[in-house]
């Protein structure tokens, strides 16, 4: 691609302050986005995917959370030391968050409707007629039956599938350039993840919208995401085109995510799983993260921090001594 990104996140660091000092939660993370382009953040869970969402959203709680260092370029923009006032303005208009559960996302004390109004009658300036109008488009866009009437309705009223509808057509519906998806198909059952993710898919391709899908399932990614980015206890650990990841998986730990991938055909009688945990925040302040739960693991990686290196050109980025003959990234 040769256009500039729609976002571009740079060496972005978050930490939190605890009762045993300020951790980093996020640490040093890059990646870009283009228009139109879907990626994956894939790990387990505490690996700082949330985090980074929160952060380019600015929604970490401060206290005790902050920024501390790092770019969030939205079109050229640095948003990290933009004002509330400002964010206010790119929430939902440039940018959109859909979370992980819809029924705590949406306020169970107001109907539908005037969820679904509020965001556009601020960004876009409407009335309240037009505004309804729009909002009667989006839920017929995401294939939600009886627009009009669950327009009056309460979250309580309706089915997770159908929350989550809502919570992608609120999202949508002032036309965001970039939509952040933490985990949107967690919560719901098989048959109706299916048509969800059909449905942000088809959503991607109709209005060019840029997406961010953050999940711990592999099986979204292949289907989903052009690129993907693995983390791992706050950093990316590894990020390639997604055919080249799944056939070619560099870092010992994404090579322990595939394997994790339960097969169909039955071929092992065990599934397989990565020995240990994810570290806690903090706990490991120098070598390689991962290196407790690695079958590689060396001296060196015990005692030296692994930097990013090129692989395959400039399309596969690792970090681990495995492959520091290639390129070191800058």
């Amino acid at each position: 691609m040769t256009q500039s990104p729609v976002l571009e996140v740079r060496n972005l660091e978050t930490s939190f302050v605890t009762k045993d000092g300020e951790v980093t939660a996020v640490d040093q993370v890059s990646f870009t986005i283009h228009k139109g382009e879907v990626i994956g953040i894939v790990g387990e869970s505490g690996c700082g995917k949330s985090v980074t969402s929160l952060s380019i959203m600015k929604l970490v709680p401060q206290p005790p959370g902050k920024i501390v260092g790092g770019e969030i370029l939205l079109n050229g923009e640095n948003i990290v030391g933009a004002n509330e006032k400002r964010m206010r303005e790119i929430r939902g208009n440039e940018i959109a968050m859909i979370f992980q559960e819809p029924m705590t996302s949406l306020n169970p004390l107001f109907k539908i409707g005037e969820q679904m109004t509020e965001g556009i009658k601020i960004h876009m300036k409407k009335t309240k007629k037009e505004a309804n109008e729009i909002a009667l488009k989006m839920l017929k866009l995401v294939g939600l039956p009886r627009a009009e009437a669950i327009m009056k309705e309460y979250p309580h009223q309706l089915s997770g599938g159908m929350r989550q509808r809502v919570m992608i057509a609120m999202a949508l519906s002032c036309n965001p350039e970039v939509l952040i998806a933490d985990e949107p198909t967690t919560a719901l059952d098989v048959t109706i993840q299916s048509q969800i993710l059909g449905l942000m898919k088809e959503l991607n391709k109709t209005l060019q919208t840029s997406i961010m899908m953050i999940t711990h399932d592999l099986g979204v990614v292949a289907q989903m995401c052009e690129r993907v980015i693995v983390m791992y206890a706050g950093q990316v650990v590894e990020e390639a085109k997604v055919g080249d990841l799944f056939k070619n998986p560099k870092h010992p730990y994404t090579q322990g995510l595939l394997k994790s991938v339960p097969d169909i055909r039955g071929e092992h009688s065990r599934l397989y799983s990565i020995p240990g945990n994810v570290p806690k925040p903090g706990s490991i302040t120098k070598g390689c993260r991962f290196a407790e739960r690695c079958e590689f693991a060396h001296e060196r990686c015990v005692m030296e921090d692994p930097v990013l290196f090129m692989e395959d050109g400039e399309e596969h980025t690792v970090r681990c001594f495995l492959h520091e003959k290639r390129r070191e990234v800058s």
